[in-house]
């Protein structure tokens, strides 16, 4: 697992979350700037064994935004069980506090539902590990805009993402006074952000972004631990298995979307990091049709990402937003998603370039 440092709640919204271990209900923000431990009680950043859901499970929770909450929990519960049975535990971490199960298949409003006890299904160590994965991912949200702010000198952008990732959560957790206490905090620091961006907010209570940034104010690290021959390895084996699956149907596995027979190989359950593992090949565990494969799936995301930054442009009408985009995409890569990509230190100059030069320019007219 990653370390765990920050995130945006704090214990009192887990409940008995941490109960095993800390017993008290305090606030992240004091964790964070008290004692400097990086994983919260009963985490660890080694885990022995790490294991995901299938992409059908991760298909069943990700519709959990209509689901009913009880339907969401009945599942949640039924995923966890499933992962123990996998790792032949019974319980999410082992003697010395590592954990043996990894809950990051699950989609937020899961993870609110374990690490708030809803419906009192889950046990103490659960809602830890439910609660410490929900912290990563706010990490992992904040961190490539934290990167970017250090390029620009933009402290808003950090505000943006953390706006972005609140207002993604569900109307369970929306509404929760946590919720509610934070996304006020990260209006205030967008508006102080606006009036002087190089400066990150004081003073403002409830502030997760301000904490995290006392934290890391270059960016957390990657919950992306895993060696990367491991990743191609585990990428080689999701194929190994649909082309078991494809067998098992009668089918032949195939990797041309203009093929009209055979069963085309999902490369969507794959994260960019895994794609990149074919597509650079390293230890020659893929076929080339495959390596292809992968390339194309890539550029695909690429484009994809190069359009939502355009987009955000468009819809802000800030032609530096494009830019902004662009870097953010950078700052949230590997370095081997950067060298499949060719998305070099020179593009990421040149966006910081673009960058600042729309935004003077774009003064200038104001003041004019």
């Amino acid at each position: 697992m990653t370390s765990i440092t920050n995130g945006l709640n704090n214990y009192a919204q887990y409940g008995a979350a941490y109960a095993r271990t800390a017993g008290a209900q305090t606030s992240l923000a004091t964790i964070l700037n008290g004692n400097g431990d990086d994983v919260l009680p009963g985490a660890s950043s080694n885990a022995a064994t790490q294991l995901t859901l299938s992409a059908a499970a991760r298909a069943q929770l990700a519709s959990g935004s209509s689901k009913d909450y009880s339907a969401v929990i009945s599942d949640s519960r039924t995923a966890i069980d499933k992962l123990y049975k996998a790792a032949n535990v019974t319980a999410p971490y082992d003697d010395s506090g590592k954990p043996k199960i990894d809950l990051s298949g699950l989609d937020r409003r899961a993870l609110f539902a374990i690490a708030s006890n809803a419906g009192g299904r889950f046990t103490d160590a659960e809602q830890t590990l439910a609660a410490t994965t929900r912290i990563a991912q706010f990490n992992d949200a904040l961190s490539p805009a934290t990167q970017t702010a250090k390029l620009i000198g933009d402290y808003s952008t950090v505000y943006k993402a953390a706006a972005s990732y609140l207002d993604g959560a569900s109307s369970e957790e929306k509404a929760t006074a946590t919720w509610q206490a934070e996304r006020a905090a990260i209006t205030k620091g967008l508006a102080a952000t606006q009036a002087d961006p190089s400066k990150i907010p004081a003073g403002i209570s409830n502030d997760p972004v301000a904490a995290y940034l006392a934290r890391y104010p270059s960016g957390s690290a990657t919950t992306a631990t895993k060696d990367f021959g491991s990743v191609a390895k585990q990428a080689r084996a999701t194929l190994d298995d649909q082309a078991a699956q494809a067998t098992a149907a009668g089918k032949l596995l195939v990797y041309d979307p203009a093929r009209k027979t055979g069963q085309q190989a999902d490369l969507s359950v794959l994260d960019n990091r895994s794609l990149s593992a074919i597509s650079l090949n390293k230890d020659d565990l893929f076929s080339q049709e495959e390596v292809f494969a992968a390339k194309r799936e890539l550029d695909g995301r690429n484009r994809a990402s190069i359009l939502t930054a355009l987009k955000q442009s468009q819809t802000s009408g800030n032609p530096a937003d494009f830019s902004l985009g662009l870097l953010n995409a950078y700052s949230g890569m590997s370095a081997e998603e950067r060298t499949a990509t060719n998305w070099t230190p020179a593009f990421r100059d040149n966006a910081v370039q673009s960058y600042k030069a729309t935004t003077s320019l774009l003064s200038m007219l104001k003041r004019g």
